[in-house]
């Protein structure tokens, strides 16, 4: 059975990703250090980790596998979880596969690079924005029919 697993602690679509996921019956597991409560939803459950650097990433790329989607921002989580055989949605919508993790951590990795190289370089990206949110949503939904199919 597929299920959604959420790198929750600073995902900005939680309630859009339970929306999906429900209307799918899916079950879903947000994964955070703390400070998220549960949503009244019995399809969604909260996995609460321990504080530390990576410590829900490893869970969750413990958990993840063929079958089921990660959400997540991190780069270097999301290429484990593909690695493992699941399918990963950035929350800007976009899909990180077998066929494109490796040029996106690959950039990942120069950006990090370039940033230590030069600390007064300005860092993150483009505000995320409603746009972002609508493409994430039809990413899941797409993501969570052809799954549905593929199940039969």
């Amino acid at each position: 059975m597929t299920t959604v697993y959420v790198d929750a602690d600073a995902c900005p679509v939680k309630v859009e990703a339970e929306r999906v996921a429900t209307r799918y019956q899916v079950p879903m597991v947000l994964v955070c250090n703390g400070g998220i409560r549960a949503p009244d939803n019995p399809l969604v459950r909260v996995i609460y980790v321990d504080e530390g650097l990576d410590v829900a990433d490893r869970w969750i790329a413990a958990n993840a596998g063929p079958g089921d989607v990660v959400i997540t921002a991190d780069i270097p989580l999301a290429s484990d979880c593909v690695a493992a055989g699941a399918l990963v949605l950035k929350p800007d919508g976009e899909e990180l596969t077998d066929r494109n993790i490796g040029n996106v951590l690959a950039t990942r990795n120069l950006m990090t690079d370039l940033r230590s190289a030069d600390p007064l370089r300005p860092g993150g990206g483009r505000p995320f924005s409603k746009a972002d949110r609508s493409r994430f949503t039809q990413a899941l939904d797409r993501a969570l029919t052809r799954e549905a199919k593929r199940r039969g």
